[in-house]
């Protein structure tokens, strides 16, 4: 595989991650060419000149579409936030670079729909950041799940709960606008259903219902600006294996820093995750003696890999940080034309389709079929 040329659109709080993983992958995994980072695109040139400096890009822009454009530039990391997505997503994908896109992948089902016939048609990877079902606890509650551990799956829950918006005090910012999309629901509501079709396959259908804690924000400025999302999201889900689900999702939860509160429940035991313990999961087995029976923990570690790749000793841990460099090398396998761990846009639209057919199912107070 020869050496590509990475563009970043956006150094923000992902931007950096991207930067991070581009840096990393390669001397992680070393299996690979060192990524050229080529450009770096900021709105502010001075700015973009900085961070160009501090994240190892050769050169500096404040011209996204300069970027896509560059011949330079094999493959476009866009971090920036949701409403810009499809915009820039098409573009590339129309230069013939790889995309590689934060979630959610877009602020409405039909740009979803064009980015991934964008995809379809196009000769270049495009894939999207869900770097949570990347964690090899994950994959290990997946190989479970896939290899009947726990039997048939009867139901799963997720409780997925951040405090980054629980200040009534703090700004109006534009998580608030309705341009940013509906909320808790798609802002990082995604990362749960990313998780749940991994597990338990396709949903079938879904009722949704969504909340507002604070109608109003205060502005820099002055003044207030009323809140166009909802914070919280709670929903039932039925799955085409005829599992049902609960989601309750909630970015103003003081306390909470990156829950994602897991269980799926089988015919024959229990598998429980929680990502503010991201490197464990409890594994319950109905099988022997009642009264020895409980659930016991299972920690990560270089037999659950890529664990291997990072640290030679299990119990030290990987990061939010490391997924994504785990999601980088799988980018790079489903560049290479191998067989990848990625939600590409394909699956991608199909988790836009939950979170559409939720927004529905709350504006009409019915089930929803997808």
């Amino acid at each position: 595989m020869r050496a590509l040329g990475v563009g970043l659109i956006g150094t923000g709080y992902m931007g950096k991650c991207h930067a991070l993983a581009w840096n990393a992958v390669a001397p992680v995994f070393g299996d690979v060419p060192r990524p050229r980072l080529a450009m770096l695109c900021e709105v502010d040139p001075a700015l973009a000149t900085r961070r160009a400096g501090e994240l190892g890009f050769a050169r500096a822009t404040a011209d996204w579409r300069a970027l896509v454009a560059d011949p330079e530039i094999d493959v476009v990391s866009i971090t920036t936030p949701n409403a810009f997505h499809a915009e820039m997503a098409l573009a590339a994908l129309e230069a013939g670079k790889h995309v590689w896109c934060e979630k959610p992948m877009a602020t409405s089902l039909a740009d979803a729909q064009a980015m991934a016939r964008a995809a379809a048609t196009a000769r270049s990877v495009a894939a999207l950041g869900y770097n949570y079902i990347q964690n090899p606890a994950i994959r290990l509650a997946a190989k479970l799940i896939a290899e009947g551990t726990i039997g048939r799956i009867s139901h799963a829950g997720i409780e997925m709960d951040e405090d980054f918006m629980a200040d009534p005090a703090a700004p109006f910012s534009w998580k608030s606008q309705a341009a940013s999309g509906h909320g808790a629901l798609d802002d990082f509501g995604v990362h749960a259903f990313s998780l749940l079709t991994l597990l338990l396959g396709e949903t079938r259908a879904v009722m949704a219902d969504m909340a507002k804690p604070y109608h109003e924000r205060p502005l820099a400025e002055g003044g207030t600006r009323a809140v166009e999302t909802h914070d919280v999201a709670s929903l039932l889900l039925r799955f085409a294996s005829e599992a049902s689900g609960l989601v309750a999702l909630n970015r103003s939860a003081w306390g909470r820093k990156g829950r994602i509160a897991l269980q799926v429940f089988g015919a024959r035991g229990t598998i429980s995750f929680d990502q503010e313990r991201l490197n464990e999961i409890e594994l319950y087995l109905a099988e022997g003696p009642t009264d020895r029976q409980g659930f016991r923990r299972i920690l990560s570690g270089p037999t659950h890999p890529p664990y291997d790749r990072f640290i030679p000793a299990p119990g030290h841990g990987l990061g939010f940080n490391e997924l994504k460099i785990i999601e980088c090398r799988e980018l790079l396998r489903a560049i290479a034309g191998e067989p990848a761990h990625l939600v590409d846009f394909a699956a991608g639209l199909r988790i836009e389709r939950i979170v559409e057919a939720a927004a529905r199912s709350f504006d009409e107070a019915r089930w929803v079929t997808l």
